[in-house]
């Protein structure tokens, strides 16, 4: 198993707990349907990992980050919610795969170790909710690549929640899942005028129903590419799906984007 190595500076930077964890943590992964989408997410990162070992920058409860260690190795996982680390200890032991947990903030997690694979996803990058933070985050995640290495951010495609609105500032829709009696339903508003995205969410199942609220940063592709270059590196590709699918401003529910250090050439 992985050990990250501690920061070098004397004093331990602060890490800000939004209190994501503490609102999620407990359903978080039954928030997202028994699709495969996880092995998907997994598989792709997989193929684009040169070597070594990886990190997630906002690791969660380990939904990639398992099935990814069982493709790839030693994969070490920040979060700032001590409440998804908890839960991230004891999937990791019940699945026996190298993920190294860390409580550590993604804007100012600076540990010396380099990662043939740096990445953050599943909109993790949007709650950050300013600029600043997420330059700093895509700067910090540049530093901790090895030679030859790839970052791959995922985030919100801001043009699909405009249409999802259809003009308006408020909406809500529902998703089934294939578990009889089970969907979530989200109540969603748009404050397009401070770039930010509020949703509730309820997660419907036979014995109850469960609620979270969290608000995200509109984050469009091109502002983590301008944040990637000024971290010296450069997007090779751009897609709106885990499958490889191209992006679509208006349609694609998300936007996955992959760099290596400028001059690289690969691309796909």
């Amino acid at each position: 198993m992985s050990t990250a190595t501690a920061p070098s500076d004397t004093a331990a930077p602060v890490i800000a707990d939004i209190g994501y964890g503490r609102v999620f943590a407990d359903f978080y992964d039954r928030l997202f349907p028994q699709d495969g989408s996880a092995d998907r997410t997994a598989a792709a990162l997989a193929s684009w990992h040169p070597g070594g070992s990886a990190l997630e920058l906002g690791v969660g409860t380990g939904r990639i980050a398992i099935p990814l260690a069982r493709l790839t190795g030693d994969v070490v996982g920040v979060d700032s919610s001590p409440e998804m680390l908890e839960r991230l200890r004891t999937a990791v032991g019940e699945a026996g795969v190298p993920v190294t947990p860390v409580h550590g903030d993604i804007r100012t997690y600076d540990a010396q170790d380099r990662h043939g694979l740096v990445y953050c996803v599943c909109g993790t990058m949007s709650l950050v909710l300013d600029q600043a933070g997420q330059r700093a985050a895509v700067a910090g995640a540049a530093r901790r690549l090895a030679p030859g290495g790839t970052l791959v951010v995922e985030t919100h495609n801001p043009g699909f929640v405009h249409t999802l609105h259809e003009g308006l500032s408020r909406t809500s829709f529902f998703a089934p899942y294939p578990e009889p009696g089970t969907g979530l339903q989200t109540y969603s508003t748009l404050l397009a005028e401070q770039g930010l995205w509020h949703t509730s969410h309820l997660l419907h199942e036979p014995d109850g129903t469960r609620i979270g609220t969290e608000i995200t940063r509109l984050t469009t592709p091109e502002d983590i590419e301008a944040y990637a270059a000024e971290a010296g590196l450069e997007r090779v590709s751009l897609h709106g799906d885990w499958s490889g699918g191209p992006f679509v401003a208006a349609r694609s529910a998300v936007h996955i984007s992959r760099f290596v250090h400028a001059g690289r050439t690969e691309r796909s």
